[in-house]
């Protein structure tokens, strides 16, 4: 079985193809976006999704969120003295989504079709792929998300010419792609975007005006009350949806402070981050060679997308109502579902030809003639520009500019600065030339570059035809199989909390930390019923497992009508 996977800064999602069209599967609390959090607990055992979420405003040193924007770094997380790079903490996101789409389709699942943000590098997209692998998936293919949006829209189904735009906000990365549909070929002409913009960005705006306001400093807060606080926000942002002026309410040393923000005050604090959106919508278009008049549709995706103030800008900018059918937080899952299905070549889908484009630059390093007779290193020379349609392939013949050389080192980068030292080095090769005069010998470098993020490079010395190449995997060399396993097996005393506890342990935490939150009679009740609720899974009595959860749910329920927790 094969499935479709958003991998998410803030939510993951799976889906699947059936003869009814895309479904998106329920996790083991029966909902369909699991929150991209981790979190260990003493005993070392992993939790994942809500329940991990819940932990981390408790538990803030032992949890980890929006570690997909470090995916393809070294960077690594700490939690409970254990460390994990971003792309391991994401296969357990990934596992997670697995087991439950076993559990839902009653059939195990193998392989995957994994989103990316279109901006992804080559070294952010691998790490992707390795974490499906540590995740024990196949990953058959790595989509671009705002391609996956374009496919669940149904766009590549129309029937006549169209040109339309995909703006993807999500909670940590923000993406424009332009497409074109002629026919049954969907092509992407262009993508641009910023891996370090998103929802969580806006949220960080209401916390800093509520910090603002009430003379509070970031710094002499406890990390829990900072995390009530950001969550509070979040809240806050949500409510723009429906409240023109909605009420953000924390608890900060017992005392219960509260802002009523107004939406034309947050809307110009967000101007920064409404500016930084703007910018890859320009790039694109340029890199296109359209304007925005040429643009037919824009197709919203992302939750990010429910804010009205990004709503309007993006209606004003366009000056056209953005198309928002379709669920912005599933959209993209649907589409991988819908591109595993295409895989898999099932009768129910159209064919359709998918085209993308490199989303970023491939050159080399080159010495550049900066006074006659005088050369200096350090320079980027272009040879598969971005936004070149894929597969492609370039030639470029370079000349040699020091008497006697005997040696090339082509040093093969990744990016769009024109000097080499700042742009990303994924690889190098080593090629010897005869001797001779400055400018006398040559090389023809090609450089090919397909749709799986594999990059061929072959070098010819032109006078004596010889012939060096290699395959490019980026900066961090993908993983074998046997390294996969290996980190698997390491990983391996980490014990995934089992799917029939989850929802108890996920109703404890909400109780233990409304606890927290509160005083007086309502800490008191939360005691008494936790109290109950523990000794009743203290006997290991599904029936009364089953009563104690449903009243203690049901307190909770009671308690907070009335209170944003």
């Amino acid at each position: 079985m094969i499935i479709g996977i958003d991998l998410g800064t803030t939510n993951s999602l799976a889906a699947y193809f059936t003869e009814d069209g895309p479904k998106i599967i329920p996790n083991r609390l029966g909902k369909h976006l699991t929150p991209s959090v981790v979190s260990i607990d003493e005993n070392e055992q992993i939790y994942v999704g809500e329940t991990a979420k819940e932990r981390m405003l408790m538990y803030p040193n032992a949890s980890a969120s929006v570690f997909k924007r470090d995916m393809g770094t070294e960077k690594k997380y700490t939690l409970r003295n254990k460390e994990f790079k971003a792309e391991e903490l994401s296969s357990f996101i990934l596992r997670s989504l697995k087991e439950d789409a076993e559990a839902y389709l009653g059939e195990e699942v193998t392989e995957a079709v994994i989103s990316v943000p279109a901006y992804f590098n080559d070294a952010r997209r691998k790490a992707t792929k390795r974490a499906g692998e540590l995740a024990g998936l196949k990953v058959e293919r790595i989509i671009s998300e705002p391609t996956a949006a374009a496919i669940a829209y149904g766009l590549y189904q129309k029937n006549k010419d169209t040109r339309f735009l995909v703006f993807d906000l999500g909670g940590g990365t923000f993406d424009v792609s332009i497409l074109e549909l002629f026919q049954n070929i969907l092509e992407v002409h262009a993508v641009a975007g910023d891996n370090f913009l998103g929802g969580e960005d806006f949220t960080e705006v209401l916390v800093d005006m509520f910090l603002s306001e009430k003379g509070i400093k970031l710094e002499e807060l406890e990390h829990k009350t900072v995390v009530h606080i950001k969550k509070q926000a979040e809240l806050c942002k949500r409510s723009f949806i429906s409240e023109k002026s909605p009420v953000m309410s924390c608890k900060i040393n017992d005392e219960i402070l509260e802002m009523t923000i107004d939406m034309d005050k947050y809307e110009k604090q967000c101007e920064k981050l409404l500016e930084r959106i703007r910018m890859p919508i320009k790039r694109s278009l340029t890199d296109a060679n359209v304007k925005l008049s040429d643009i037919d549709q824009v197709v919203m995706v992302g939750g990010a997308t429910r804010l009205p103030i990004v709503h309007r800008f993006v209606s004003r900018l366009f000056k056209i109502l953005p198309n928002t059918s379709v669920n912005p937080d599933e959209v993209v899952a649907l589409g991988a579902a819908i591109q595993a299905a295409m895989k898999e070549r099932n009768e129910a889908i159209k064919e359709v030809i998918l085209t993308d484009v490199c989303p970023f630059t491939l050159g080399t390093e080159v010495s550049k003639e900066i006074e006659e007779n005088q050369y200096e290193s350090g320079y980027f020379y272009p040879i598969i520009e971005r936004n070149t349609v894929i597969p492609a392939s370039r030639t470029e013949r370079l000349y040699t500019v020091r008497d006697n050389q005997s040696k090339l080192r082509i040093n093969v980068l990744q990016g769009e600065s024109r000097f080499a030292s700042n742009n990303l080095s994924i690889g190098e090769l080593l090629i010897d030339i005869p001797k001779a005069k400055a400018g006398e010998e040559a090389i023809d470098i090609t450089y090919t570059y397909d749709i799986n993020s594999i990059l061929e490079v072959q070098v010819k010395v032109v006078s004596t035809g010889e012939i060096k190449k290699t395959i490019i995997k980026g900066q961090n060399v993908e993983m074998t199989d046997e390294e996969i396993e290996q980190r698997m097996a390491e990983l391996s005393y980490l014990k995934i909390h089992p799917r029939e506890q989850e929802a108890n342990k996920l109703l404890l935490l909400k109780a233990e930390r409304l606890y927290e939150e509160s005083i007086g009679d309502t800490r008191k009740r939360l005691e008494l019923e936790l109290m109950k609720f523990d000794a009743a899974l203290n006997t290991r009595n599904k029936g009364k497992i089953e009563d104690g959860y449903k009243r203690l749910q049901l307190v909770l329920e009671r308690l907070t009508e009335d209170r944003d927790f």
